[in-house]
């Protein structure tokens, strides 16, 4: 199983045995909640077709029900950290930040709505970047900061005398990018895509986030009291509009990156302007074909 650097302690923000435990929980019933992330395979689906080039072996990191489609031709490996998901699709249970396959097993790894439950992401894209083979393409997606605001500002507003940990740390799209960089990862592209979704009532809301497994997983977490419940649900109706609908948003950062290969362009100086995500995603040039470990 690949370690990130022994040196490089990174503090365990996430409960990953709650964490393991929260995904099997959501996993019958995780087709009723998965809009969110619906929404970032599609785009990650765009990217790829900008991409002409072949791929043979795939790693969909983070699998979920298993509804990435993978290119034609393609040999599909599908990891978890949750057993019953993994399990579902023959894939291997495993935490992102603990990756159990060998350097440059695969020519493309994507990823969809976990990367902001990670403890050690820096730790985690460079592992993801090592199991890519040279030249080879990692596309994520991942709910990050700004999202979630009207959940925010209601439970500000219920927990004012004594306010408590209850949504994770977001990561902006800039940090993103510089993570990517940090990771090693060539022609690094990081950019930000909205979805808008209206409630009734933030019952439904808090509903949906733990059938897409994404409640709370802090390994400070507390209980909300019954009166804290109360409150949070006034103050989230109460930003409602005519129709008794809250607007909640999910900001979705998509990411870009290719493994380092001496056949590739070199990116524009900084500040030029000239590197872009098109020309990111139009490299051609078929990778070469070996069996993932």
């Amino acid at each position: 199983m690949q370690t990130p650097d022994p040196h490089h302690a990174a503090p365990e923000i996430f409960d990953r045995a709650a964490r393991r435990t929260r995904r099997d929980r959501a996993a019958p019933v995780y087709g009723d909640h998965d809009f969110v992330r619906a929404t970032m395979l599609d785009g990650i689906a765009e990217r790829l077709d900008a991409v002409k080039r072949d791929f043979v072996d795939v790693l969909d990191l983070g699998s979920f029900d298993g509804a990435f489609v993978p290119p034609p031709g393609t040999r599909v490996a599908r990891c978890d950290a949750g057993y019953a998901f993994a399990a579902a699709h023959g894939g291997v249970q495993a935490d992102e930040d603990r990756l159990p396959f060998a350097d440059a097993s695969f020519d493309l790894v994507i990823s969809a709505g976990v990367l902001d439950q990670v403890n050690d992401l820096p730790g985690a894209l460079s592992l993801i970047r090592r199991v890519l083979r040279p030249d080879g393409l990692f596309l994520g997606a991942f709910a990050g900061a700004g999202s979630l605001p009207a959940l925010r500002g209601a439970l500000r507003m219920a927990e004012a005398e004594r306010p408590a940990a209850r949504l994770h740390p977001q990561i902006d799209v800039r940090s993103s990018g510089d993570l990517l960089m940090r990771a090693g990862f060539a022609l690094p592209v990081a950019d930000v895509e909205t979805l808008n979704v209206g409630y009734r009532d933030v019952g439904r809301l808090l509903g949906d986030l733990r059938g897409m497994a994404a409640s709370n997983l802090l390994a400070t977490r507390t209980a909300m009291t019954r009166s804290t419940l109360v409150a949070l649900a006034q103050a989230f109706g109460a930003a409602g509009d005519d129709d008794g609908r809250t607007a909640e948003r999910f900001e979705i950062v998509f990411l870009t990156g290719w493994a380092p290969s001496p056949t590739q362009p070199k990116p524009a100086r900084r500040g030029s302007g000239r590197t872009s995500l098109t020309e990111a995603l139009r490299k051609a040039g078929p990778p070469t074909p070996s069996d993932p470990a």
